[in-house]
């Protein structure tokens, strides 16, 4: 009876040992990076410096992390690759004939997929087709619909089958891109809503793939509020929350670094992370999955921002793509010109300034136009005296804009006025208010916003006309528009031709549309010209024919009243640059 008990024992236990051993924990890292904006280099192209973040800092964080996870590591990207350093504008316009630099680094990084951003699609397509298809990755986008067909111009999502686990990888773009871009540039295109586009290849990934996680990889930022001309720009929160069944997702486009949990309408938790921009930080998720007989039966996510800047440049990424450095640094070393006197943009938000009239001295001789608006694109930009370097031009002009000339009435010129020093400056009732609109704290990761309430890039200034910026006005009344510059009558309304960048004029900011109150629809149709190629292109050969620039406000607007803005100045200045 002892021995038989004995055996039944052993049996017993032999089966419970035989249970336990079909349950087995599998590790998934998935690393994520996004707006990396040309910064492959732990090197400053345009200032000719050292710098932070890079792809070559995110090399040495991957292979420590495949020395850890082996091929259980996903690497993804999230768009806006191909514009902000001229290590990508070389390799989208000037060196055309050797592979793209960023399907180059993709590839050996091997990346298991990535996302299109708008800045990307800004390249125009014989640029962005051309990097998409050298890449060994794919590129994907459920939202990005080609017109002739109605079905996704890329694959709508990647399905990664590692270690018995398979993670559905779904793709979307910010849809707000023609608000922002030339039609030519996404020609035969159009981008859906978000909500819409997740809401119907969702159920169909459950469905048909029955993946064991599923992965948003969205370029688009999370606060909904920020919509363009009806486009919700911003959706990634609203797909997390609102439509169920992502268990991660990962997002960019407003560079505002991220990681947080929400619940979604079904009472589920999602990871939501953002790595802000230019390689500072990565997306760095654990999900341990427990597998019985095959088959997930439990799942759980760890996880953070991992700050790139700790890390090393790899010193393997950059052997192997020293040839391509050499040669950017050759390009944006040569001299074009000489300049005088230093110029920078921290001046242009007190007044009239040497560098933001020098594109308006730009644009309106190139353009042939009355009256130019234009903006300090970069946060804080400086072109110092002396020899102007092709690097310079990327200072001057930081994106691949279009030149316009339009056809607006006085009465939207001065409209257009009124809408971008409200979103600029504040309502002043003593010296001792802000002359700016500046927020309590500057904005982590992005330096563009700064200390801002919105958006540097977004204040335009004029050219061309007279006027004044009255602080202590409110909205719609700040601006007082004398006369045009050679004295002679401005009139309401008469139309006259604006030099203004493509980005402006397809009703980027919300300038012509919500400030001038002129239709989506109807802006194309006040396009007078064109160039056909970027503003930057133009600038260069505008100071390549003169050799010597010598740069100088204007003069023709200010700030008043003169005791409100001379005390308050120095204060703002200080708050912006400390």
């Amino acid at each position: 009876m002892k021995k038989i008990l004995f055996i039944a024992m052993i049996t017993l236990l032999s089966i419970a040992n035989t249970s336990f051993a079909k349950d087995r924990i599998v590790k998934i890292k998935v690393v994520h990076t996004t707006d990396v904006h040309g910064n492959c280099f732990p090197y400053n192209f345009i200032t000719h410096s050292q710098w932070k973040g890079s792809m070559a800092r995110v090399a040495s964080f991957v292979k420590q992390e495949r020395k850890k996870y082996g091929k259980n590591l996903i690497l993804l990207d999230n768009g806006d690759m191909l514009q902000g350093q001229p290590s990508a504008y070389y390799f989208n316009f000037i060196n055309t004939t050797d592979p793209h630099l960023f399907a180059s680094v993709l590839n050996y990084l091997n990346y298991d997929a990535a996302n299109i951003g708008n800045h990307d699609v800004e390249t125009g397509h014989a640029v962005y087709d051309r990097w998409i298809s050298e890449c060994n990755c794919p590129i994907i986008g459920a939202n990005t619909i080609e017109k002739s067909t109605g079905k996704p111009y890329l694959p709508p999502y990647k399905i990664i089958n590692r270690d018995g686990v398979k993670v559905a990888i779904l793709g979307l773009i910010t849809p707000a891109i023609p608000a922002w871009l030339a039609e030519n540039l996404w020609e035969g295109l159009y981008f859906e809503d978000m909500v819409k586009t997740a809401s119907k290849w969702i159920p169909y990934i459950q469905e048909n793939e029955k993946p064991d996680l599923i992965i948003g990889l969205f370029h688009a930022g999370q606060d909904i509020k920020r919509s363009v001309e009806g486009f919700a720009e911003n959706a990634s929160l609203e797909v997390a929350k609102g439509v169920p069944g992502f268990d991660i997702v990962l997002f960019g486009h407003d560079h505002q670094l991220e990681y947080k949990l929400v619940q979604n309408s079904a009472h589920k938790n999602v990871v939501m992370a953002n790595a802000g921009t230019n390689g500072i930080a990565a997306s760095n998720i654990e999900i341990s999955f427990k597998l019985r007989d095959g088959k997930v039966i439990d799942k759980s996510i760890i996880g953070g921002l991992e700050d790139i800047n700790k890390y090393a440049p790899d010193a393997d990424f950059i052997s192997h793509f020293q040839k391509q450095f050499d040669e950017v640094n050759s390009f944006v070393s040569e001299k074009i010109g000489v300049i005088t006197k230093t110029i920078s943009t921290r001046d242009a938000y007190f007044g009239s300034s040497a560098f933001v009239d020098l594109i308006h001295q730009i644009q309106l001789e190139t353009s042939g136009a009355e009256i130019s608006f234009a903006a300090p694109l970069s946060f804080d930009a400086t072109i110092k005296q002396g020899d102007i370097l092709m690097s310079d031009m990327f200072n001057l002009m930081k994106y691949e804009n279009m030149l316009y000339v339009m056809s607006l009435t006085g009465k939207e010129i001065k409209d257009f006025l009124e809408y971008s020093y409200y979103i600029w400056t504040n309502q002043m009732s003593s010296a001792s208010d802000h002359m700016l609109w500046l927020k309590e704290s500057k904005t982590e990761g992005d330096e563009n916003r700064a200390a801002f309430q919105n958006e540097s890039f977004n204040f335009d200034s004029a050219a061309g006309i007279i006027y004044t910026v009255d602080l202590t006005k409110p909205r719609g009344e700040k601006v007082n528009i004398v006369s045009m510059a050679d004295g002679s009558e401005f009139s309401f309304d008469r139309s006259y031709k604006v030099a203004i960048n493509s980005y402006r004029g397809n009703g980027g900011g919300g300038h012509l549309t919500a400030g001038a109150h002129i239709s989506k629809d109807e802006l194309k149709s006040r396009i007078i010209s064109a160039t056909d190629k970027d503003l930057r292109f133009y600038m260069l050969e505008y100071i390549r024919a003169k050799g010597e620039i010598n740069p100088k406000p204007a003069g023709n607007w200010k700030f008043i009243p003169d005791d409100f803005v001379n005390e308050a100045k120095a204060r703002d200045y200080k708050i912006l640059f400390n």
